[in-house]
């Protein structure tokens, strides 16, 4: 089969790959599409090293069921799928308590960092185990339904935030998952958001997605700006989807006395935290990782129409492109949202 192949750092090669091998738990998709997340940038130039070599990256996937294992039961040839990124084992402590997201054995999707190596969905084929892949409606585009995943991030996040019907909540990111946040964390209940962002395109696009207010933190100070459309007090949940210093402190800024922030982002390994602001006003901060078991919320919610992904999607490439349009995304093109590969298309 076709395969998008990182054999070195920066370097992308489309070439034949062996086929991928049918566990009896497993489901064959062919995958008609898989968007490029920021990470596989991160990993094209190994600045995570979740990316070792040679590895065929991609984890935001759907397609269409080619061949199941034998012991498959739930899945059938030609039904439309998508698939969760990470593959949790369903025995240890966590997934036996319900937190498969924390799994002691998970496995993502596309990810090779020493402990394991699972090739990912840039490629014309993929096995994944049963549990792990969901059927999608008629209704939903290959291309809307690879953001599935994307989606279940940020309904995640927004279902670890405690809001209460009436809220304001501040969205700092309007990147892709954080565009997202901005509808999830509405749905929830908070009746105003705030999003706040450097991009003025990308907060154009929070705006026509549900965003009541948009703060450019370049041109204001967003701490004031916060505070000056809530009395002075702050806003009740924050939700941070960059994760660096800068952008961890605006959302602590944001929020009241008593309030929550929910940190989504993770670009920096570490950070310098307010703790004194923190303390003093008894804020909450809550990690959240990727999802757990929200894909048929996401799925219903995006055949619904209540979360739109269709204004994210930038461009549509085949495999054969894909080489280029990493160096084009990792040079730094923020006209650009989501770029969803199309392995079938030529």
């Amino acid at each position: 089969m076709k395969a998008l192949l990182l054999t070195a750092y920066e370097q992308l090669e489309v070439t034949n790959f062996p086929e991928p091998e049918i566990g009896d738990q497993d489901v064959l998709v062919r995958v008609e599409a898989c968007g490029i997340c920021g990470s596989d940038i991160h990993g094209y130039d190994g600045s995570t090293g979740r990316r070792i070599p040679p590895l065929i990256m991609g984890h935001e996937a759907a397609g269409i069921v080619e061949a199941v294992g034998a012991d498959v039961t739930s899945f059938a040839p030609g039904e439309r799928v998508t698939f969760d990124s990470m593959v949790s084992c369903g025995r240890c402590h966590f997934c036996r308590r319900g937190m498969q997201n924390l799994c002691d054995h998970r496995r993502v999707l596309g990810v090779s960092c020493g402990d394991y190596r699972r090739h990912g969905a840039f490629a014309e084929r993929i096995a994944v185990p049963q549990h792990i892949v969901y059927k999608l409606p008629d209704g939903l585009s290959f291309e809307h339904a690879a953001l599935v995943e994307a989606v279940s991030v940020a309904v995640h996040s927004a279902n670890l935030t405690p809001v209460t019907l009436g809220d304001t909540a501040v969205v700092v990111g309007a990147g892709m998952i954080g565009l997202l946040t901005i509808q999830a964390i509405r749905l929830a209940g908070a009746k105003r958001v705030i999003a706040v962002d450097i991009n003025d395109k990308r907060l154009a696009v929070a705006k026509q997605l549900g965003a009541d207010v948009t703060i450019n933190a370049q041109a204001s100070n967003a701490t004031t700006a916060v505070l000056e459309l809530t009395e002075g007090r702050g806003a009740d949940v924050a939700l941070e989807v960059v994760g660096t210093t800068a952008t961890i402190a605006s959302a602590i800024a944001a929020v009241r006395k008593g309030g929550h922030v929910t940190l989504v982002g993770n670009v920096s390994p570490q950070i310098e935290l307010p703790l004194q602001s923190v303390v003093t006003r008894e804020i909450t901060l809550r990690g959240t990782c990727g999802c757990n078991g929200e894909y048929p919320a996401c799925i219903a919610l995006m055949e619904s129409g209540a979360i739109q992904v269709a204004p994210l999607i930038t461009q549509q490439i085949s495999l054969p492109e894909a080489p280029a349009w990493f160096k084009r995304l990792h040079a730094g093109a923020p006209e650009h949202m989501k770029v969803v590969v199309r392995p079938q298309h030529a």
